[in-house]
């Protein structure tokens, strides 16, 4: 068994996103009890801010769980599965499931931003407009990706059959 620098490089590339997503794992877990004690903490305090509170504690869960997600992802595409994706389709239904979390990730944050921002500083209503307004430029992006990645995978498919 012969050590090349590709198969170097493959641990380290492995061992790197190994390290990496399982910080982000921690720290989304870590943000995740934060919004928590935050909450606790403000409730505590005051009632009155409560609300606030609450709209943040989602805010950062919502990200929390999104980084999580990107974490999982790294970890079951670069470390867990050694080899290349076999077909198209699983590309496509890899890529899919983790756009997936991210648009809905944007989608909270963003709404999470409108109730924010609408109580008492209306001026600053474009950021949560243009999250929403990005979230459905990347929902309809994922839909032309579909499309055309379904077209594709019957074009193979066809040919695979008639060249039999």
């Amino acid at each position: 068994m012969s050590i090349t620098y590709e198969s170097i490089l493959k641990k380290v590339s492995r061992a790197a996103f190994g390290t990496a997503s399982i910080m982000l794992m921690a720290l989304s877990i870590g943000l995740i009890f934060y919004g928590i004690f935050n909450l606790v903490f403000t409730l505590l305090t005051s009632w009155h801010d409560g609300r606030d509170a609450l709209l943040l504690a989602i805010s950062y869960v919502v990200i929390a769980i999104a980084v999580f997600d990107v974490a999982k992802y790294f970890m079951e595409e670069e470390v867990i599965q050694s080899r290349a994706k076999v077909s198209p389709l699983e590309a496509r239904l890899s890529l899919t499931k983790f756009i997936t979390t991210i648009i809905i990730a944007i989608f909270i944050e963003g709404l999470v931003a409108v109730f924010e921002v609408s109580r008492e500083h209306i001026q600053q209503i474009f950021y949560p407009i243009g999250l929403l307004a990005t979230a459905t430029v990347i929902v309809l992006s994922l839909a032309v990706y579909q499309r055309i990645s379904v077209d594709t995978e019957n074009q193979e498919s066809r040919a695979i059959v008639h060249s039999k």
